[in-house]
């Protein structure tokens, strides 16, 4: 009889991936239509104020669906308010923070309207120029995130003239308190007899960045303002002016977000590796004094053979 053919071996099949969550967190739902901030939202939920379809909720993080499901804060069925985008010149002397303890002009206020809309990123008190605001936490939170890098452009003016060979400092990075920071890019875009204007270009944004890494390389910053978050510019708008976005508008500016991050993967340590830890931590301590043992017990090793008398008749000097 002719032999059997060999049957193939069936591979083992692949883990499924887990399914993205479905819906959006309850808190932030409530937020969004105007309940008030996520801490708020979140105690509102705690304390057993919300109901989700007659059925009272107190977990946080509890996913939901408002266009499918009836949502209910103390017995009241809550409306989602429709979604929002402006366009505003952000003047000097006012802050970009919803709520401010001083009572000073803020951003929102130069907003005229009944439904709550809140800042996409911030520019500092003394800073001017192109601001979003939205009632859309979702896309606010890819443009804002450092992780998503969507691009900030700035137009700074510094004293002084400033060498190419100076600004190069700011594209390799500079180290501040939280790290190291460094621009995308950066150009010279005019000079004046005591001044220059720069054309630079974030992707994260850390507190007062500009200001900060043009200080440390010894040019202070005479004005500051964004002219670009993304795709959206700032143009001719007046000084303390606002706009709706248009529609093309709103949807380049979600094409101009990832939806997957831009930073570089980590690679993994193999299984043999030696692990690596934080320089000051209890591990690291004990690594580096586990490794200073095995050195001195190998130089106590090797001084005790070169040290060690020969055998008589082995024929070894």
């Amino acid at each position: 009889m002719p032999p059997s053919p060999r049957r193939k071996k069936r591979s083992p099949p692949k883990p499924k991936s887990p399914a993205k969550p479905v819906g959006e967190r309850l808190q932030k739902v409530l937020s969004a239509a105007g309940i008030g901030s996520r801490r708020e939202c979140e105690t509102i939920i705690q304390t057993g104020r919300v109901e989700v379809d007659r059925e009272f909720v107190t977990e946080l993080g509890t996913r939901v669906d408002p266009e499918q499901q009836e949502i209910r804060v103390d017995g009241a069925v809550i409306k989602l308010s429709k979604r929002l985008y402006f366009a505003l010149h952000k003047p000097q002397g006012v802050v970009s923070t919803s709520r401010d303890p001083l009572g000073r002009a803020r951003v929102t206020d130069l907003v005229p309207n009944n439904q709550r809309v809140y800042c996409v990123g911030r520019l500092d008190q003394s800073s001017e120029g192109l601001m979003l605001l939205t009632n859309d936490g979702q896309l606010a939170h890819r443009l804002t995130h450092p992780r998503f890098g969507v691009e900030k452009t700035y137009l700074a003016r510094v004293a002084g003239r400033p060498e190419i060979a100076e600004l190069a400092q700011l594209r390799k990075g500079i180290v501040l308190a939280e790290g190291i920071a460094k621009v995308a890019s950066i150009r010279i875009k005019r000079r004046y007899s005591s001044s220059t204007d720069l054309e630079i270009v974030l992707n994260e944004g850390k507190n007062r960045e500009i200001r900060r890494v043009l200080a440390r390389v010894g040019y202070k910053v005479l004005r500051l303002r964004r002219i670009a978050i993304g795709s959206l510019r700032l143009g001719d708008m007046p000084t303390a002016a606002y706009r709706p976005l248009t529609r093309a508008e709103i949807k380049q500016l979600q094409q101009c977000v990832p939806h997957e991050d831009r930073r570089v993967p980590q690679r993994k340590q193999s299984s043999g590796a030696t692990p690596l830890y934080k320089l000051g931590s209890p591990q690291a301590a004990k690594q580096r004094g586990t490794s200073k043992k095995s050195k001195a017990t190998r130089r106590t090793k090797a001084n005790s053979k070169a040290r060690r008398p020969t055998q008589r008749g082995s024929g070894r000097p």
